[in-house]
């Protein structure tokens, strides 16, 4: 049964570790993601995009196959099911869908219209026993064309977003989404340390966590960073396996063109990329 984020970040953030936010796209990358999970006792939250929904055919369908999982495949440890950068409108579709926590991103809102919004959602989201993500200050880089620059939150901003009561707070602290360039000036833990002592127990987030060095993200999560999201690496590992069995024509020897062939070397990759960012953020065995 999918369940609130509320909890196990709660967990996360009184025991110095982060659990790992892993988007899906499809049906090997939910199964890969829930496996991981399961063989290694780490809970896990399953991000869902609004591009990665459309691509899915919608939210009901993205719901109904994540159940469905859960059951056949005897998933025990905590699972959310996450809306990512959900705009107004995607939130209410989510909640009504039946996702288990959802963000709204009003970071390209002037602050009391994302006040205003996130009021709102604090109210629906608690009579119905969903957490709520909410986001000060955009995230660098480009997710489902939402371009930010990387900039840095303002503490009282944070604040005033955490004290309307939402779980966790996403605070752009020169963090990117996709690849990083090679002229990015790092993780402002400066930045970090301030927005933590404004928001005191609040479970931090931190996109873009591909390309983050580790011991940056170890640094992030000693400050209050509770939950991490990864994309793009799993992305990456799932592309690469799958030209390997491409290029060395597996395809073309016997049945190795059928789908779950072609599929499973990517499956794989992204397996053990899970399982190793489940291991950096501290979550294994935390279930």
């Amino acid at each position: 049964m999918l369940v609130s984020a509320k909890e196990m970040l709660t967990k996360a953030k009184a025991g110095k570790y982060a659990v790992g936010q892993f988007n899906i796209n499809n049906l090997e990358w939910t199964k890969a993601i829930l496996l991981t999970a399961q063989e290694l006792n780490s809970p896990v939250i399953l991000g869902v995009s609004e591009g990665a929904g459309k691509y899915m055919c919608g939210y009901k369908t993205v719901v109904g196959m994540v159940n469905g999982m859960l059951e056949e495949l005897n998933i025990t440890v905590p699972v959310a099911l996450h809306l990512d950068h959900g705009s107004y409108d995607a939130c209410y579709k989510c909640i009504e869908a039946g996702f288990s926590s959802v963000m709204f991103d009003g970071s390209h809102y002037p602050i009391e219209e994302n006040i205003a919004k996130t009021t709102e959602l604090v109210k629906v989201c608690a009579e119905k026993g969903l957490s709520l993500e909410a986001e000060v200050g955009a995230i660098g880089g480009e997710e489902d064309g939402v371009v930010g620059t990387g900039e840095c939150a303002d503490p009282k901003e944070c604040k005033m977003i955490a004290d309307l009561g939402v779980t966790m707070l996403a605070a752009g602290i020169g963090n990117i989404h996709g690849k990083y360039p090679a002229n990015w000036k790092g993780l402002s833990f400066e930045t970090l340390d301030a927005v933590q002592q404004e928001t005191g127990d609040m479970p931090l987030v931190l996109h873009g966590g591909t390309g983050i060095p580790s011991d940056m993200i170890k640094k992030a999560i000693s400050l209050g960073v509770a939950k991490i999201n990864v994309n793009t690496e799993c992305q990456l590992a799932f592309a690469a396996a799958t030209r390997e069995y491409i290029e060395a024509g597996k395809d073309l020897q016997g049945k190795g063109f059928d789908p779950r062939k072609v599929l499973a070397p990517g499956f794989e990759a992204i397996k053990a990329t899970v399982k190793e960012k489940m291991e950096l953020f501290g979550s294994v065995n935390k279930a």
